[in-house]
């Protein structure tokens, strides 16, 4: 019979990962992840599995999961074990969860919200330069609810919800609009991300590694099967466990694996620091790209050093920004031709996107996106309404609002690139957006309402280490792998990891707050000179020291822009350029300087592969690279369990 009229049975073709399986599982990984990082890195002050782009803790659950459950559930029937979409479905509720609870949120954004009246002082000047312009919907009112979120509530009192009703439903909104716009923003670009351009998302392949079946039939995946595997996961894990076991003895000796080395007159500092995660996931990218992160790394070490030992230097103060904020002008300058580049090779896509949006263009399909291009475009537009009015009623002037919402997803899709094509599992802004906006036009421009607004942005655009929009991207590369046409259903899946993690996440923050006392939790977090102390300091640093427009982080910021120009057309023009962009605009993250070192290992280690062992011994080699991410963020994880059994604290393992 031809086959073209054989009937389909109807589990042929692929088929919806979301299922009422999955989404329970994923929503039980959720609550783990965005109420078990707050107290790992609050109560157990230990590994952090929630900081950075690399989604440990997603990786540890999901690890757990596929090995254990899912090996579990088939050894007892075939039937039993989880489809390979829905393990898809489980790891993006995952990586979004992962998003939230830590430094994408929530520990940011209740110490700010109370911060600015506990930490209030005569000498600081926030009652008087500050508290003026904060909208009372915005804060807590009442000091005594305040005052026992840092300090614990007295027995029998428990938690002061009626003190934060009215902040969280303002905020709520708010954060829910940003993260639909994010989704939005991400549908209209993956497939120029993904299908056109092929980026590698390296922080994706342990999972899709874990997924991937064979013919065997056996119930163990053929990834947990692979002995190189195992090898490189015994490092990490043989590593990391010396390390928390010198801290439950000291007698047994641990292994230091970051030094640093000062330079130029002990002006610039060059760490080495040993990564197995940044091993793994540098060895999946190509080799231009490793080399140019390493290379550009340098080249900026040396730029600071010169700049040092010259004495040129500029008095402008910025807010998690490098040393030097000639420097972060100059990665701003970078930031801004990458994006705005990356928007002119896309044009031709964007413009497919309009089309279908505004005229539902039948030439234009968009059935394997995970919102339709209208809903994208058009939601996009209304949740920024939503965001834009919220900082205006928040203080900041009408003219402002789109200038910092467009500086602000700049920066966004800025490291979502970054993450998507240099696998860099630790990044952030060279410049946040409130310094860009003061530096800019000037703080007497903006004034003290429009200052005190974006000291509370803060919460969401300042030292932001992970966000849902990369975490939307790297879960698209997936499900474009495993769920093909079928996304749709996907949107709610993540929308309920979005909801289900800030709700869990704010109970954990509020519960461990009141019963143990801020103050005696995590010091950055709740502490008088972290996070809750920066946005305020902020505004009476610029309320202070009235200025106009920075003219010396304009032109840093034109010269790095230039540089990266010459860069894009070097690297489009010349087949023979060996430099890629990328590690220019990755040299100006304070972070990179950690990374550099096991950058330079795994181009190292790939390049002399390659070259003696082709592409055959690369792909062999590949499951040992796995092993490394994988076994790095197990460490991490299982210590943090068993310091919870044994109470011990303090025993910080993790390395990005």
């Amino acid at each position: 019979m031809n086959d073209s009229t054989t009937p389909k049975s109807p589990d042929a073709g692929p088929r919806s990962g979301v299922t009422f399986r999955s989404l329970l599982t994923g929503t039980i990984m959720a609550i783990c992840i965005s109420t078990g990082a707050p107290y790992g890195n609050m109560v157990l002050r230990g590994s952090y599995l929630a900081l950075d782009f690399s989604t440990a803790g997603a990786i540890f659950l999901f690890f757990l999961l596929v090995l254990i459950v899912h090996t579990g559930l088939g050894l007892i029937h075939p039937r039993l074990a989880f489809r390979r979409e829905e393990l898809v479905v489980v790891y993006i509720m995952s990586i979004v969860s992962c998003s939230i609870p830590t430094m994408g949120l929530t520990e940011y954004l209740l110490p700010i919200m109370s911060g600015a009246t506990y930490y209030a002082t005569t000498e600081n000047e926030w009652g008087l330069l500050v508290h003026p312009y904060i909208p009372s919907w915005m804060v807590p009112q009442d000091f005594t609810a305040v005052k026992y979120f840092y300090e614990g509530s007295p027995r029998g009192i428990g938690i002061s919800w009626e003190a934060w009703i009215t902040p969280l439903l303002a905020w709520i909104p708010l954060i829910l609009g940003i993260y639909f716009s994010m989704i939005c923003l991400i549908v209209m670009l993956r497939r120029q991300w993904i299908v056109r351009e092929r980026l590698a998302f390296p922080l994706v392949q342990v999972p899709l590694a874990m997924v991937e079946d064979d013919d065997s039939g056996r119930a163990l995946k053929p990834f947990f099967r692979n002995y190189l595997m195992w090898c490189g996961f015994a490092l990490p894990l043989v590593v990391g466990s010396l390390k928390a076991l010198h801290n439950y003895y000291n007698f047994i000796p641990t292994v230091i694996t970051q030094t640093s080395i000062p330079m130029f007159r002990n002006t610039a500092v060059l760490q080495i620091a040993l990564s197995f995660p940044m091993l793994g996931f540098i060895y999946l990218v190509n080799t231009d790209i490793a080399f140019s992160i390493w290379f550009f790394s340098l080249l900026m070490r040396a730029q600071e050093g010169t700049f040092g030992v010259l004495g040129l230097s500029s008095p402008e103060k910025l807010w998690y920004a490098p040393p030097e904020p000639i420097i972060a002008h100059q990665g701003m300058g970078a930031f801004i031709v990458m994006v705005l580049f990356g928007l002119w090779t896309a044009r031709d896509h964007l413009g497919d996107v309009w089309r279908k949006a505004w005229r539902g263009d039948d030439d234009v399909d968009d059935s394997d996106e995970l919102l339709s291009y209208r809903v994208a475009v058009f939601g996009f537009l209304g949740a920024n309404s939503l965001v834009g009015a919220w900082l205006w009623l928040a203080g900041l002037a009408l003219w402002i609002v789109p200038i910092y919402l467009a500086v602000m997803y700049l920066i966004f899709l800025a490291i979502t690139r970054i993450v998507a094509e240099g696998g860099i599992a630790a990044a952030r802004a060279p410049l946040i957006p409130s310094d860009f906006v003061h530096s800019t036009f000037g703080n007497e421009t903006l004034g003290a309402s429009s200052l005190t607004a974006l000291g509370f942005t803060f919460v969401w655009a300042a030292d932001v280490r992970t966000f849902v929009l990369a975490s939307v991207a790297n879960g698209l590369k997936l499900a474009e792998d495993h769920l093909a046409q079928r996304k749709r259903a996907l949107f709610w899946a993540i929308a309920l990891a979005i909801v289900v993690s800030i709700a869990s996440s704010i109970w954990a923050v509020m519960y461990m707050s009141y019963s143990y006392g801020g103050i005696n939790l995590n010091g950055w977090f709740f502490g008088p000179a972290g996070g809750p102390a920066y946005p305020f300091n902020f505004v009476t640093q610029e309320l202070n020291n009235p200025d106009g427009p920075d003219w010396t982080g304009w032109i840093a910021t034109g010269v790095g822009g230039s540089i990266m120009t010459l860069l894009m057309l070097a690297r489009h023009n010349f087949l023979w350029w060996p430099l890629h962009p990328l590690g220019f605009a990755v040299s100006a993250i304070s972070l990179t300087n950690y990374i550099t070192f096991s950058v330079f290992l795994a181009w190292l280690i790939k390049t002399i592969i390659l070259k003696y062992g082709g592409p055959g011994l690369f792909h062999r080699a590949r499951p040992f690279f796995l092993g490394l991410i994988l076994g790095q963020f197990f460490v991490a994880g299982i210590w943090l369990v068993i310091d919870y059994f044994t109470g011990m604290t303090d025993n910080n393992i993790y390395w990005i």
